[in-house]
């Protein structure tokens, strides 16, 4: 059965594309290019002994059997035995060569893209989806291992084979060679023919694959709604006919395949058959010796198995150089939020100014802030406030230089945070998120994913800053209880706690809390607030809020409407302008009232 990696157009390359990439590709493989020189001299070695097989055989016919030499014959039977016996040998160092080649090649490309990926900013991952960029890490890099593994082998040694037995066939018999030569246009003409329908049936089977798993995880993650009614034997229906449409097309490249490579065998068959009847007439005449039309009987399978092996790799190297642009195109991203080269340390203290910046994302037309000013002294609580979409996580962002504004200046300690080294930016400036995401293991993992080099001592001295102790020692295992797949055995609450333990066990400066308190349940909500207020004691503060209690607490409030600072001031002076920010307050009152 066939397999190729079937290309979009978009994927296609161009020659100078493809040059590029070979040229990166060798030069990213540099330091295992001697492994390299050694694979495809294994290469040179087998192909050689293949051909060096037939040519032994022709001389223990003509110089040894057909003249009756036995010496002639013994060498010819040595030689064979010889040869068979290196091909063997290098064949095995070939296949261990270039998957060990490949392998360290793929490494050394997964750790440089991931590497990539960690420096990039959020504008990065804003315009690229995780699920495009796991793609790009698993069904690019499978790509790539396919090539790597299994056609970068068959490759070198199918090229390699057409090269040398053409030139072998001439050396031979310049009269056979024409011969053999008559099939191979239908040969050619075929494998075109073959690579264009393949591809086309490829696609539309992997289109189909995904199609079909989407009805099947549709049927089931859907299935509480499609017993509650009773539709059952309508999405029955609807896998069976996305099911029904995935077997048609591999049926269709089941054919494909099929009158391929049945032409590829008849032609051999053919070809032979011709060389013998024609072959025996130039024996006849004496132009030829028998030993040479034997030779090339055993040889036209070099000449057209190496033209059929080409056109199935077609496929894989075009998918495989598409993939490598992919990676390529993340390895030449260059992070938007980068330490500068000529980096200065954040002072431990001073003002958190925002100077007339302006931002809009990649992804949106309209701008997200614009002309926004505005100052936080040290310890002051800050509370931004307004519509969503207004553009208060925006700038909570850019104040933690999450984001760089396009225009405009962040400053700490009268020092721009483009300037500030990112250790130092992140030790003073932290923020919490809306939802403290917990990765799988302990919940002290978990905590010193904020400090790598914390001690025990340490992480326990953040929770009790937190207020937090007791509520951790109810766990069977304590810090040490397992957390399971993001979090799962934890209610939303206890990892907002775990979130905000890990930005007291930072000790911040700083701290940007971006709507951090929005998604508690009950049952840990007033310990969630009393575990915040505990860490926003003494530290300046900037707070994205939905809650009146929440902006009651700030020094000052800052209204964002339009991308813009609409109002600013205290609670008290706010609401006696009666503006924006008494209708907010009066709306969350009457929210409160009724609840």
């Amino acid at each position: 059965m066939w397999h190729a990696g079937g290309v979009t157009d978009e994927d296609r390359l161009s020659r100078a594309q493809a040059r590029t990439i070979i040229g990166r590709v060798f030069k990213m493989a540099a330091p295992f290019r001697k492994t390299m020189y050694m694979g495809f001299a294994c290469v040179v070695i087998t192909t050689s002994c293949a051909l060096a097989a037939p040519v032994i055989v022709r001389h223990g016919i003509d110089a040894g059997i057909r003249a009756k030499n036995t010496r002639a014959l013994d060498q010819s039977v040595v030689m064979y035995l010889a040869v068979v016996t290196l091909s063997y040998i290098f064949g095995r160092m070939l296949f261990l060569y270039v998957n060990r080649t490949g392998e360290m090649f793929l490494r050394v490309l997964r750790l440089a893209v991931f590497r990539q990926m960690q420096r990039q900013s959020m504008a990065f991952f804003d315009r690229n989806k995780a699920g495009v960029l796991v793609a790009r890490m698993t069904a690019d890099i499978e790509s790539m291992a396919e090539l790597v593994q299994f056609g970068l082998l068959q490759f070198l040694s199918a090229g390699l084979m057409l090269c040398f037995s053409v030139v072998v066939l001439l050396l031979l018999s310049w009269e056979l060679t024409l011969v053999a030569m008559c099939v191979m246009p239908i040969i050619v003409l075929a494998s075109i023919k073959f690579q264009r329908d393949s591809n086309k049936a490829y696609l539309t089977v992997r289109e189909r694959v995904g199609a079909n798993l989407s009805a099947l995880q549709e049927g089931i993650t859907t299935v509480r709604v499609i017993q509650a009614y009773a539709q059952e034997q309508e999405t029955k229906d609807k896998f069976f006919k996305s099911n029904r449409a995935l077997f048609e097309s591999h049926e269709r490249s089941v054919r494909i395949s099929t009158w391929y490579f049945a032409l590829v065998e008849f032609s051999g068959v053919f070809a032979s058959a011709l060389m013998i009847g024609i072959g025996g007439w130039l024996v006849h005449r004496g132009a030829v010796t028998l030993g040479t039309v034997v030779a090339f009987t055993l040889l036209i399978s070099s000449l057209f198995d190496p033209v059929q092996q080409l056109s199935q790799l077609y496929n894989t190297v075009q998918s495989a150089g598409a993939a490598l642009s992919k990676l390529f195109a993340i390895l030449d991203s260059k992070p938007e939020v980068d330490e500068h080269p000529a980096a200065i340390a954040l002072p431990e203290s001073g003002v958190l100014k925002v100077d007339n910046i302006n931002f809009t994302y990649a992804t949106g037309e309209h701008p997200a802030l614009n002309g926004v000013s505005i100052s936080v002294a040290p310890g002051e609580k800050l509370a931004l406030v307004g519509p969503t979409g207004a553009g208060k996580s925006t700038l909570a962002k850019l104040m933690a230089r999450m984001y760089d504004p396009l225009s405009g200046t962040v400053s700490y300690g009268g020092i721009n945070l483009t300037m500030a080294t990112m250790d130092s930016l992140r030790q003073r400036i932290v923020v919490v998120p809306q939802e403290g995401f917990l990765f799988n293991g302990t919940i002290r993992d978990n905590l010193r994913i904020a400090k790598i080099t914390a001690t025990d001592a340490q992480i326990d001295a953040a929770v009790e800053a937190i207020s937090a102790t007791e509520h951790f020692a109810q766990f069977p295992d304590g810090l040490d209880t397992e957390v399971r797949e993001r979090g799962s055995r934890l209610s939303a609450g206890e990892r907002q706690l775990v979130a905000l333990a890990r930005a007291a066990l930072v000790d911040p400066a700083v701290l940007v809390l971006d709507e951090a308190t929005s998604n508690l349940d009950p049952g840990t909500e007033a310990e969630v607030e009393r575990a915040l207020e505990r860490l926003m004691s003494g530290r300046t503060v900037i707070v994205v809020a939905h809650r009146l209690s929440t902006v009651q607490r700030a020094d000052h409030i800052a209204v964002i409407d339009a991308a813009q600072v609409a109002e600013y001031g205290t609670h008290a002076e706010l609401i006696a302008k009666n503006g924006r920010y008494a209708a907010l307050a009066s709306a969350w009152q009457t929210s409160q009232i009724v609840s």
